[in-house]
């Protein structure tokens, strides 16, 4: 796309931070001149962008969670789109959190419709709202997919649309050094690690962290040599550290000081208890077990439990269309249930590692870097 040097990028959460800093990464060797502005975390603004707000404010899921948030939201969104107009973008790029990206392009669109719109991360309309899509459409010129099979849905609704491949495939695989350092600093020996992921969203991680941490003192019951590792999000930093006794004592509370480190965890670990979302596919390139729990405010359960198309909530089941992942959503996501189905991934840990292999070949490992990609889709 000629002509291009100004694009104003929406991201609402923390995978969205890291595909908006691969895309601007992408960007910047093909354009050295290009301008960015909009919202964004702490990797987006390493990468030269001065986000107009926080961003974890946008970071809240399920309707129970957004109604208290509602007013506030909608300031956040008029906002965006005042600072996206008076930016004058030659590309308006929204990645991934659908709901206030939606409402930003549309808005946008609805002043200067000669912006054109790209937005990052098909909505999952395999699984739930498939009408979605061509809402999407009536103010979205081209989408990027991270997962192989999405461009012909978005197509089908009247959208260009390009698979560019996941991010995750594009990170470096832990080194024996790296793991070693990682135990040597947080004490760890050679113990067996159950690393627990309760999610980088307030709400979700208040609802889980009690069941992760029972099922944990269940498994470390019958493991006794095993040690727990709670991995924390930026943003739960605060509960986490208030909250600490919900886990087993011993627990190790990791705020990890760059990637390096927290792909070394993942990899030094034994089996993972983690919630539903893009860190199942982190594990898989770690090549480390899981099992996926999950819950939501019962108000967003009922609605979620009617509207669901699919069976699984896993994108390594998705993706290598199998089953490999246990996981238990809902009313399933018990202490009890997590722990027992921890304890059959460890009697047999090999049993995922096909699924896993065949989800990071089918998401791209091996091509060209899926920021590269995005940014050369983005200008096309």
């Amino acid at each position: 796309m000629a002509g291009v040097r100004r694009v104003f990028i929406v991201a609402g959460e923390a995978s969205g931070d890291k595909l908006g800093k691969a895309v601007m990464c992408g960007l910047k060797s093909l354009l050295p001149d290009v301008e960015f502005a909009g919202v964004g975390g702490p990797l987006m603004e390493a990468e030269g962008l001065a986000s107009i707000f926080p961003m974890n404010e946008l970071s809240v899921m399920g309707l129970a969670e957004v109604l208290p948030k509602y007013r506030a939201l909608l300031r956040r969104k008029d906002e965006t789109v005042t600072a996206a107009l008076a930016f004058e973008p030659d590309i308006l790029l929204t990645i991934d959190s659908p709901d206030f990206c939606k409402r930003v392009a549309k808005d946008v669109r609805a002043v200067n419709p000669s912006i054109r719109t790209i937005h990052y991360v098909a909505p999952s309309v395999w699984a739930w709202r498939p009408k979605r899509a061509a809402k999407l459409a009536e103010f979205t010129d081209k989408v990027l997919t991270l997962l192989p099979f999405e461009p012909e849905l978005m197509q089908a609704a009247g959208m260009e649309a390009e698979f560019v491949g996941h991010p995750v495939v594009a990170e470096p695989e832990a080194t024996g050094a790296d793991i070693a350092a990682f135990r040597d600093a947080h004490g760890l020996d050679d113990a067996p690690l159950l690393l627990l992921l309760p999610g980088s969203r307030t709400g979700e991680v208040k609802r889980l962290s009690a069941r992760f941490g029972d099922a944990a003192r269940a498994v470390l019951a019958e493991r006794s040599q095993m040690r727990a590792v709670v991995v924390v999000a930026d943003a739960v930093q605060g509960f986490m550290a208030e909250n600490r006794d919900l886990f087993p004592q011993g627990t190790v509370f990791l705020s990890p000081r760059d990637a390096t480190e927290k792909r070394a965890a993942f990899a030094a670990a034994d089996v993972a208890l983690a919630a539903s979302g893009t860190v199942s596919l982190e594990l898989a390139a770690a090549k480390t077990p899981m099992v996926i729990g999950y819950d939501m405010a019962w108000l967003s359960r009922v609605i979620m439990a009617r509207m669901l198309l699919i069976d699984t909530v896993t994108l390594v089941n998705l993706v290598s269309e199998t089953r490999a992942v246990p996981e238990r959503i809902g009313k399933n996501c018990t202490a009890q249930a997590l722990a027992e189905a921890v304890l059959d991934v460890l009697r047999a840990p090999g049993e995922q590692a096909a699924a896993m292999l065949v989800t990071i070949e089918r998401l791209g490992r091996g091509g060209e870097d899926p920021g590269l990609r995005a940014a050369k889709a983005l200008l096309n």
